[in-house]
């Protein structure tokens, strides 16, 4: 072994243990090539991975020297997706901060609600949020600090990046791998919001999971990926972001989900690959078949011909030349995707098979890091999610068919919330996902239901019933709510989950409006007044409104399946 092979073995073993050290050694591997852009007014907005680096250093010596943060304190990012959040987010660990994303769909209320349980010193943002930075400052008394990624001006109580000094030098803070490094919230409005708490350990283990996506997708080759999900998204965060530039891959990002906007970028910057929900491929697959719709009657038999034939050639470089027009639309380098956050409609997974376009299944809980498998090696079944990566254990409990995880992606729990931990995580250390799942002959695992009452919208969005209910419940006219997912069964989004809410209003309301049209009107117009509380994804989106009390266990408890079974016809 010689000395240059010896130092680099080391260095990655010692980088195992040590996120700082990880991150110093990818910054020096891959040092002048592009790492983070985005395309604005002016043109492209590129950062090396050195030039990400020392802003990140940059973010940490302001935090660590003028603002005098300690180890350990919060930092909240709210802002869409650009190259600085990444640096905020490295500047983060080197400052021995925890990162608490936040979602820029949220209202102020659900923000106050995550923000009062995680008591941050520091919240980032862009302009376009400063606003709100400044009237969630005026509630949440733990913020001390107000930095913006732009020029601010002359407001002299928000702190500027670019007008930060050059410093670059700092006493990094070292963390151990238990140490938290993220809290992801998967829900804020009910007074109890659940913060997954991300250890260092568990995203270096996500890091090492992933590595099958350089070493058998793209042979170890250089690709670019173009970023369409939110930051605060784990699964972007985690894969998207983390994995993607450890393997020294180029991200680009854009600032509109225009198709046109999209596709422009994809042939600008040849990209390769993507980090893509279910919702975004099906509105792919719209785009492609309008077009094919419109064009001339030989083309539409042709594509038609070359379809159905595609399916018995199983080379995708035949495929893609036999669909070279669409993926000259594409920049003519596109490879693939991994779809996950919901599940992957197998009809629109199908199609871009078939025209050479490789889509990946994936599985995970933000629980997770979140990643549990790809169907890197699916035998030819689109419906499988692969087998769970080999740091987890995985076991299917006879009883209920719920699936359960333990290993080193596994959260270190819901922060500040030992009872809610208690739920869901054993003292065995098994994850209990509430998934029903089963293995097929080759291992592979196929998610067949939920048992936990969780919505997922076709966008990967989750959405908890009784934190819709929660709001609804301040009425006075209603008597009760019951809130739950409903497949649509025509339309562009059918076997998509939308959000249902079911309203009993009280007697003395009915009695006071004396008219059944009337009264459908105002509670409809009462949910729709009280959703404004709640992120445009969360509100309902069919109102039933029902006189007879709602069935009910021997408790009292409302019996949602029940319930669904009861509204089906006027869905």
């Amino acid at each position: 072994m010689n000395s240059k092979t010896g130092k680099d073995s080391k260095l990655a073993e010692i980088s195992k243990n040590n996120m700082l050290l990880f991150l110093e050694k990818k910054t020096d591997e891959y040092q002048n090539r592009v790492a983070l852009g985005i395309k604005s007014a002016h043109g492209w907005n590129e950062f090396t991975y050195r030039g990400i680096g020392l802003l990140s250093r940059k973010i940490a010596c302001y935090l660590i020297d003028n603002l005098q943060v300690e180890k350990g304190e919060r930092l909240a990012i709210l802002s869409e997706s650009r190259p600085e959040f990444g640096a905020a987010v490295f500047a983060s660990v080197m400052s021995g901060m925890t990162t608490v994303p936040l979602d820029i769909k949220l209202t102020i209320s659900e923000l106050k609600s995550i923000l009062s349980n995680c008591e941050p010193t520091v919240i980032v943002v862009s302009n376009a949020f400063l606003k709100t930075a400044r009237e969630l400052q005026k509630e949440i008394t733990s913020i001390k600090y107000i930095i913006s990624f732009d020029e601010t001006g002359c407001d002299s109580d928000v702190h500027s990046v670019p007008n930060f000094p050059n410093n670059y030098e700092g006493k990094w803070r070292r963390r151990s791998r238990k140490s938290t490094a993220l809290i992801i919230y998967t829900s804020g409005t009910t007074g109890n919001p659940k913060g997954v708490e991300i250890t260092f350990g568990n995203m270096l283990s996500q890091l090492n999971d992933m590595n099958f996506i350089k070493e058998i997708i793209f042979k170890n080759k250089h690709v670019s990926v173009l970023s369409i999900l939110p930051m605060n998204h784990l699964f972007e965060l985690t894969v998207g972001f983390s994995v993607f530039l450890s393997l020294g891959f180029s991200i680009y990002y854009t600032k509109s989900l225009n198709p046109k906007d999209i596709t422009q970028i994809m042939k600008e910057k040849k990209v390769n690959f993507m980090i893509v929900v279910p919702a975004f491929l099906k509105l792919l697959k719209t785009g492609i078949e309008k077009q094919i719709k419109n064009s001339n009657k030989f083309t539409q038999v042709m594509f038609n011909f070359m379809f159905n034939l595609a399916k018995f050639i199983p080379f995708y470089s035949v495929r893609k030349l036999m669909f070279s027009k669409i993926h000259k639309g594409f920049g003519g380098e596109f490879k693939g995707c991994i779809s996950g956050g919901a599940a992957l409609d197998v009809n629109v997974g199908e199609f871009f098979e078939r025209i050479g376009i490789r889509i990946y299944q994936g599985y995970g809980l933000s629980e997770t890091s979140p990643v549990v498998c790809v169907n890197y090696d699916r035998k030819g079944d689109l419906s499988s999610i692969g087998r769970p990566f080999s740091s987890f254990e995985s076991k299917i409990i006879p009883e209920t068919g719920e699936l359960w995880l333990r290993g080193p992606n596994v959260m270190k729990g819901y922060y500040k919330n030992p009872e809610m931990t208690a739920e869901v995580l054993d003292e065995d250390g098994w994850l209990h996902t509430g998934d029903i799942a089963n293995f097929d002959k080759y291992g592979h695992l196929h998610i067949t239901g939920r048992i936990k009452n969780m919505i997922v919208l076709s966008g990967g969005k989750k959405v908890f019933p009784e934190e819709v209910e929660a709001v609804l419940e301040q009425s006075e006219h209603f008597m009760e709510v019951c809130v739950f997912g409903a497949q649509r069964a025509t339309g562009e989004k059918e076997g998509t989950e939308e959000i249902v809410a079911v309203i009993v209003p009280t007697e003395a309301y009915v009695e006071e409006i004396n008219d059944d049209k009337l009264l459908v009107d105002n509670i409809r117009a009462e949910v729709k007044q009280l959703s404004n509380q709640l992120a445009l994804y969360k509100r309902p989106v069919n109102i039933v409104v029902l006189k007879d009390p709602l069935p009910k266990t021997t408790t009292r408890k409302i019996k949602r399946r029940d319930v669904k079974e009861l509204v089906a016809n006027q869905l």
